[in-house]
């Protein structure tokens, strides 16, 4: 698993591509999101399109990280979860999780 984060229009962009499925990498993917919470960050959209799959860890990581920013105040979205959606639809994950088709989309629903 790799990750980039970006900014914007105030909301943090974290996408990850490969395969999640533990390892160093989740542990800087949740000190990332502690570090933009620590900066006043709560807006937060996790784009999926370039995740190859993951495992029951990387559903761990997401709900982590879901679970970090609602405490915090704040909301993560996930974008582009096509590779994925099977697994979040047998764990009905798919209804924790708010959803959009596009990273755009996803970074527009900030705005209403």
């Amino acid at each position: 698993m790799k990750f980039e984060d970006s900014l914007k229009d105030n909301v943090v962009v974290l996408e990850v591509s490969g395969k999640i499925m533990g390892g160093d990498e989740t542990t800087m993917f949740h000190g990332r999101i502690h570090e933009y919470m620590t900066q006043g960050k709560k807006s937060f959209v996790i784009d999926l399109a370039k995740t190859e799959w993951m495992n029951s860890v990387g559903l761990g990581m997401l709900i982590s990280a879901l679970t970090t920013v609602k405490n915090g105040g704040g909301r993560l979205v996930l974008a582009k979860i096509d590779k994925i959606e099977q697994i979040l639809v047998i764990t009905r994950l798919i209804s924790v999780f708010e959803h959009f088709d596009s990273r755009e989309a996803a970074i527009a629903s900030f705005k209403k």
